[in-house]
């Protein structure tokens, strides 16, 4: 079996067009589509519906692109044990990281992880959690940093990091931010049925934040008056500062708050896990291990 092949037809299955997987794969299309028509010969049978502008897969493409990916990711697991077994710590390491702090966090960590594993190849890749999960079902993602609540994990494995606190913000104007605690004191407790009347600004319902957030307040007794909807937690401080809305956000983004923002905890102190996950049953090569390791000491500072 040549990888090479396998390579070719996952691409062109992935851009659904040849054009674009020769751009992608830096060979000519005709290169491309001649290594195509000696494997469909060699099949008996064609990959791919062909059109202009689609190249979508047929059944028996399905099959091979599934096989495809099995066998990459057979290959990739075996050369990991190898270099493993050599202490080599090298190979390559796919991540996943959030949005915002995922990379802060892994600006933060890689130095050491260059320094212990100086001949690992990591790529790292910005997605949201969701995305993350179904890449890692895939295979097509190594290990995830996420941000969840539990009841949010797949059937994949993870690796609880740290427990996570949501906090209340307001602006420092509004009339309750006379209760908030003073600065570098644990923040005072709100009912969140206090501001049931104030515009909120949430994360997206795609978010794993939002899924938190809407379950705090179904437990409050009543929907959210959602002034704004964003794909960035920091987005949600910015309005509360420019005192627009009220928000709920990880403690993370409030540790050094401004003089423009009121934080609250609230009664329940509901909160979501920082975890890192990975395939179920999948080998974890050394150099996973040890960002896992520098995951945990970041965490815990």
């Amino acid at each position: 079996m040549d990888f090479k092949h396998l390579e070719y037809i996952l691409k062109i299955a992935e851009e659904n067009n040849i054009t674009r997987a020769a751009e992608k794969l830096y060979i000519s299309q005709s290169a491309l589509n001649q290594q195509l028509l000696k494997l469909e010969k060699e099949l008996g049978v064609q990959l791919f519906h062909r059109s202009r502008t689609n190249w979508g897969l047929t059944e028996a493409g399905r099959i091979y692109v599934e096989g495809a990916k099995a066998a990459i990711n057979i290959k990739k697991e075996t050369y990991n044990r190898i270099y493993d077994v050599s202490n080599a710590k090298k190979g390559l390491l796919i991540i996943g990281l959030t949005p915002g702090r995922g990379l802060r966090m892994f600006t933060a960590i890689y130095p050491e992880l260059r320094r212990r594993c100086p001949n690992l190849e990591v790529l790292p890749i910005e997605m949201r959690v969701t995305a993350q999960q179904k890449a890692i079902a895939k295979g097509e993602l190594d290990i995830g940093f996420m941000t969840l609540h539990p009841r949010d994990r797949t059937s994949d494995s993870y690796i609880h990091i740290a427990t996570e606190e949501m906090l209340v913000i307001i602006p420092s104007g509004h009339p309750l931010a006379a209760k908030a605690a003073p600065p570098g004191q644990p923040p005072a407790i709100i009912d969140l049925k206090e501001l049931k009347y104030e515009p909120f600004v949430l994360m997206d319902k795609a978010s794993t934040l939002r899924s938190v957030c809407d379950n705090t307040f179904r437990e409050a007794g009543y929907p959210p008056n959602v002034l704004f909807e964003t794909n960035n937690t920091g987005s949600i401080v910015t309005m509360v500062e420019s005192t627009l809305c009220c928000g709920i956000i990880p403690e993370y983004y409030v540790k050094n708050p401004s003089d423009k923002i009121a934080v609250f905890a609230l009664k329940d102190h509901p909160t979501w896990e920082i975890a890192i996950s990975y395939r179920k049953n999948s080998y974890v090569s050394s150099g996973a291990n040890e960002f896992i390791q520098l995951a945990k000491e970041f965490w815990e500072k």
